[in-house]
């Protein structure tokens, strides 16, 4: 997919920015915009919400039109991709030779979608994904993903690094931001899942999730050694074990559902996980390594 990212902007040709949504992402992205002395424009569908804002320099539109016209680049973060189109719609020949940044989650096909309906009124369009809370926003490790046309992310490569320094583009194909949002989204649930299952055990003996935290963080730390293994194996489809076998791990899954059930802690986690590893060993893969598992999410795999 050739991600891009580089220390330094390429283009400064953002003049003007207006900011579609004023919720607490919306209000940072535009905060950020006037920490970076751009031009900045705010609109909101329900009126108050700018009033902070104006007060360091933004200006509110009275409507939608003024809004898309009193900027050359225009962020977009709502509630979904449908409010995006309910309020452009009735102004979409007013976007012609202006570039949209949908920063909205959704999905990649919304994403294609959004791109094709941008296009067909003249207007070039980005799709990101923000992978941080609002008060991350504008931070030097702060990650926005953006797919789209490279030269449209290049020409506004340094506005957009103003709402973090992790800002990346990664594909010429619209959906792509989209798809890395969820799929990271779901790295994240599972993380949080097992933290907050074994936070659960742990308290049923007395340690608080403070104590346990640290060793949970680096336990975190080597998981992702172990997730490089997993790559390589799952890009070349050579799944021989090199650390464990799934045999391996079988056992110590056993261990886990034990001890919750023990004290009555939800096991449906650890269960998920065994069923997994004895569905594998039954298709005569017990000496495999972790990334053999990937058939059970591949379709028609499973």
């Amino acid at each position: 997919m050739g991600g891009t990212r580089t220390d330094a902007g390429t283009d400064s040709g953002t003049s003007t920015v207006t900011v579609f949504g004023l919720g607490l992402m919306g209000q940072a992205l535009a905060s950020a915009m006037l920490v970076g002395d751009r031009e900045t424009t705010v609109w909101n569908r329900t009126p108050g919400r700018a009033d902070a804002l104006v007060e360091r320099g933004a200006r509110e539109a009275a409507d939608v039109r003024r809004a898309v016209e009193a900027g050359d680049l225009l962020i977009v973060c709502v509630r979904d991709y449908r409010a995006v189109r309910e309020f452009l719609d009735p102004v979409a020949d007013a976007l012609s030779g202006r570039t949209v940044v949908n920063l909205t989650s959704g999905s990649s096909a919304e994403a294609r979608e959004m791109a094709a309906w941008a296009a067909g009124h003249g207007a070039a369009y980005l799709d990101g994904a923000i992978m941080m809370t609002p008060p991350g926003i504008g931070l030097p490790d702060t990650v926005l993903l953006y797919a789209g046309p490279a030269d449209v992310f290049a020409a506004h490569e340094d506005t957009l690094r103003l709402l973090g320094g992790g800002t990346t583009h990664l594909s010429e194909d619209t959906g792509i931001a989209s798809l890395y949002d969820v799929a990271l989204l779901g790295i994240m649930w599972g993380s949080l899942n097992g933290f907050v299952h074994a936070a659960a055990l742990l308290a049923a003996d007395g340690v608080t999730a403070k104590e346990f935290l640290p060793f949970a963080t680096s336990w975190l730390g080597a998981i992702g050694v172990f997730t490089g293994v997993v790559a390589d194996q799952v890009d070349s489809g050579d799944f021989a074990a090199v650390d464990a076998s799934l045999a391996s791990h079988l056992s110590p899954v056993e261990h886990l559902i034990d001890e919750s059930r023990a004290r009555g802690i939800d096991a449906s986690l650890p269960e998920f996980t065994r069923g997994l590893l004895t569905a594998a060993i039954a298709r005569g893969q017990s000496g495999d390594g972790y990334a053999r598992l990937i058939e059970h999410f591949r379709p028609g795999q499973a």
